[in-house]
């Protein structure tokens, strides 16, 4: 369980994953403290967790910074299918799965609409190959579907 003091969120990882604190983006320092990473050593894979606060920062524009990154991917990208969700704590969302030769194939936000906004996208140390990425991108997504369904706000 994910559940650090101070965090306006918890969920449930796997074991065999490791959750560290991002202090780092693209050299710079992170927007606030909540974002983090969930690493998975022996996949050389992560899964990057952006945390914003709604108010300090408007949820259209939010939103809309989700879905501009998920279409980044278009140029590799043969297929983005998306899925609203409401998980069983009542936390809305849309979840990605992007088909092709992609940086990330699973990409995810969370949203109370009110105060938090979460985005989560799975990367893998390797050049990006869906074939010989589709059984770890599989195998992870399981991991992601738990994660997001036991997600609380705090």
């Amino acid at each position: 369980m994910f559940q650090q003091t101070g965090y306006p969120y918890s969920f449930e990882y796997p074991v065999y994953a490791n959750v560290i604190k991002d202090s780092s983006f693209f050299g710079e320092a992170t927007e606030n403290p909540w974002w983090i990473n969930i690493d998975y050593p022996q996949f050389n894979g992560r899964v990057h967790i952006s945390y914003k606060e709604i108010g300090a920062n408007k949820l259209d524009k939010l939103l809309n910074d989700a879905f501009t990154m998920t279409n980044k991917h278009n140029l590799k990208a043969y297929s983005i299918d998306d899925s609203l969700m409401v998980t069983p704590n009542n936390i809305h969302g849309m979840f990605f799965k992007v088909g092709g030769n992609v940086a990330t194939a699973n990409q995810f936000f969370l949203t109370d609409s009110v105060t938090h906004f979460l985005r989560g996208a799975l990367y893998f140390d390797a050049t990006p190959n869906e074939d010989s990425l589709g059984i770890v991108n599989s195998f992870v997504l399981d991991d992601l579907k738990h994660m997001i369904n036991t997600f609380k706000w705090k």
